[in-house]
This record gives C-alpha cells, structure tokens and sequence, in this order.
C-alpha cells in the first residue's frame, strides 16, 4: 500500500478519534445537523433505484447476455456476482445525478452561498469582495458545476461559455466558474474554450477543481478534504438511522435460478432468452 495512502488513513483514524473523544463537531462551515439532513436528502434521491430489483426490472431495457458471459469466464465470477454487478451497474447509470444533487445543494447550508431553483447551481456572494485570482476581486461568482472534467462535449463547452460571458457584460462585478468535482489536477484557471473555431479567454471565467472552491468559499485551504474526511460516517449514520429499511432486497438470482430449475437447463441458457427470445434458433421461456 503506498505510504500517502497509509498517513491519510492514520490521519483520519486520529481525525475521527479525536471528534468522538472530545465531542466536537470538526467542520466549521457547516454544522453536524445540517450536513445529516443534507445526506439523507441526498439518500431520498435515489427513489425507484433503491427499490428490489426482479427479474422483469432487471431485464426492463433487456440485457446484454453475450457480455455476461464473457465478464462472467474473463473475471472468474459466479453467476450470482455476475448478475449483481449488473444490477449495479444499472442502478449507478442514473446515480451521478443524485450525487450531483449532493455536491451542488450542500452549499446551501455554506455561509454566502445560494442555490437557486434554476439557473446557475450555485452562486457565492461576499460584501467586502472575493479575490478570485492575482488580486482580481469581485463581489459575486456565479457557477455551473459538473462531475467529471470530460463531461461536456466542445459544443456544450462552447454554449456554456457563452452563457458565461453573457453574464459577465450583464454584470462587470462577478465572474464565472466551471467548477469540476473530478478535475485531473486541483486548479484555478482562467477556462480555454474553442468557440466558432476560435479560442476564447478570459481571466473571469474561470476552470476550478471542487477543493479550490471550497476554500474560496470557506476561507479553509483543507475544507474539501476536511468534508470527505467525515463523510463516510456520516453516510453510515444515516444510512443506519433513517432508512436502512429501504436497503433493497433483490430476487433476480432466485427467479433465474427457479428458472434454471423448472426447465432443467443453465444460467448460460437463461441468460440467453433474457435478451434472444425473439431471435432465430432460440425457444421463448414463457413467462420472460
């Protein structure tokens, strides 16, 4: 195991020890209360996903049976890993937008920060100015904030960025930020943008990892960090005291397997019929 990652774990062991030793909630810009309430509304997004998956849900947009097979032998998985990873798999393909959810709205809970309804996911507003880079100070950031630093294609960039510098001629106190939750490096740069097959600049629109944010808005170097850091307690505890109950219980496996049975054939075979019922040379299981 790499040794940063060895000192980050004893790191928080003594972090989390020392919140529980002395009673002390350690995050100064947002309080222990409201970052619960903020996770289980966060838990409460993920809706229909938390609900059982069956074997009609599972199949729901039909199944790729060829990749099971193949993940399945390749990864040295059992059939039941195999179909566990993919009900997975499915439920995390809406998931980012739920944890876009909790990335965007906990700064509600941040001192001098609003999240509109609509529009701009997060607007950051400070009376006596905020040094956004080299000394330039303005009094309002206005922000879109995305997940992943490769999520937006060139022509979403270049609508973005006009928006941006739309802003910024209706308003020539602010600035603009994309601010990157997974960004490749912690950054705060002015944003480089093709637009019309020109490259477009300007020192107020400006490209921001998630950490560099937090602390402009916190005026705490660490804040982000300090945040995971207390995260995954936080999840557990709330998981553990709200809403374990709707942890769901999923009977793919034993449907298939009931299958498998009734018609003395293979998962290979059930599978199969899943997705190639209608297909030439395959006999439809009734009731799939």
């Amino acid at each position: 195991m790499p040794s940063l990652l060895i000192s980050l774990m004893k790191w928080r062991k003594k972090f989390m020890r020392d919140w529980g030793k002395y009673n002390m909630w350690p995050l100064s810009f947002i309080s222990e209360d409201n970052l619960l309430k903020h996770v289980e509304a966060t838990i409460q997004q993920y809706g229909d996903k938390l609900e059982p998956y069956n074997l009609e849900k599972f199949n729901k947009n039909i199944i790729d049976p060829v990749k099971l097979i193949f993940d399945k032998t390749v990864y040295k998985f059992s059939w039941e890993e195999i179909v566990k990873n993919e009900i997975f798999r499915q439920r995390d393909k809406s998931n980012n937008n739920d944890i876009g959810y909790f990335h965007q709205r906990v700064f509600q809970y941040i001192a001098g920060c609003d999240v509109p309804a609509s529009g701009w996911d997060v607007v950051f507003a400070k009376k006596d100015g905020i040094d956004i880079s080299d000394g330039d100070t303005v009094s309002r950031v206005f922000v879109e904030m995305k997940n992943k630093h490769n999520t937006m294609n060139s022509s979403a960039s270049g609508k973005t960025y006009i928006r941006m510098q739309s802003r910024l001629l209706a308003d020539d106190d602010c600035a603009c930020f994309l601010v990157e939750v997974i960004a490749k490096q912690s950054q705060n740069i002015a944003w480089t943008v093709s637009v019309d097959s020109q490259q477009k600049k300007h020192r107020r629109i400006r490209r921001v990892s998630i950490d560099k944010f937090y602390s402009l808005v916190t005026g705490q170097e660490d804040a982000f960090y300090q945040m995971c850091m207390v995260l995954p307690d936080i999840i557990e505890k709330t998981v553990f005291s709200t809403v374990a109950s709707i942890v769901p219980k999923d009977s793919v496996i034993s449907e298939l397997k009931e299958i498998v049975q009734a018609e003395n054939g293979s998962f290979a075979l059930t599978l199969y019929m899943l997705g190639f019922s209608r297909y030439n040379g395959f006999l439809r299981i009734p009731n799939l």
